[in-house]
């Protein structure tokens, strides 16, 4: 009988930011080397305008389970659906130990050059808004996303002034003043909290 290899991550480990960190790719095939039976389920959840969120739910069959969230706006990727997707999928792997001791997954508010698996150059991606004529300074969040984070910290039991709080402390800035990027780390982070 054949022995099961194990798979061993620190082979896989690339440096982003400074820290070590295990693409979404090498997590899938650590946990389906474990569990080749386990169940994978991605979902689109939302898709309005230039914005996506995605929900990834994996699930150890006589083990735990997990559901990560993940969102991103065309702003950011071109590929932003599949980067949502991606997003997500890492987030419920790192939930279940699958690259949670290797990657920053759940520092929300993390740097902006974040990644979500697919190698970008942010030089070029900078020089290409520039030629565009688009602003080095970040979006603002829309009013969707403004209006969409008071009704999730309300369904996770939060009052405005909490809200305005948790946004204060997370990014510097009350609601009205994040940037999108920022307003999606907050809208991120409720969703956890509503999914847990």
């Amino acid at each position: 009988m054949a022995e099961k290899t194990a798979f061993d991550p620190s082979k896989y480990i690339t440096k982003v930011g400074g820290g070590d960190y295990l693409e979404v790719k090498w997590r899938l095939v650590w946990f389906r080397t474990e569990h080749p039976d386990g169940q994978i389920e991605t979902e689109l959840v939302s898709h309005e305008g230039d914005m996506a969120v995605f929900r990834a739910r994996v699930t150890i069959p006589g083990g735990g389970s997990a559901t990560g969230w993940g969102s991103e706006a065309a702003d950011d990727f071109r590929d932003y659906l599949e980067k949502a997707e991606t997003k997500a999928l890492g987030r419920a792997l790192a939930a279940l130990g699958y690259g949670t001791q290797f990657c920053p997954d759940f520092e929300f508010g993390a740097d902006a050059s974040r990644i979500v698996d697919s190698p970008i150059d942010l030089e070029r991606t900078r020089e290409r808004r520039q030629q565009r004529g688009e602003a080095a300074t970040p979006s603002p969040a829309t009013p969707r996303q403004i209006k969409f984070l008071h009704a999730i910290a309300r369904e996770v039991g939060l009052s405005e002034e909490e809200l305005e709080a948790e946004a204060m402390e997370a990014f510097g800035s009350g609601v009205d003043g994040l940037s999108r990027r920022d307003a999606s780390a907050l809208i991120e982070r409720f969703q956890q909290r509503r999914a847990g």
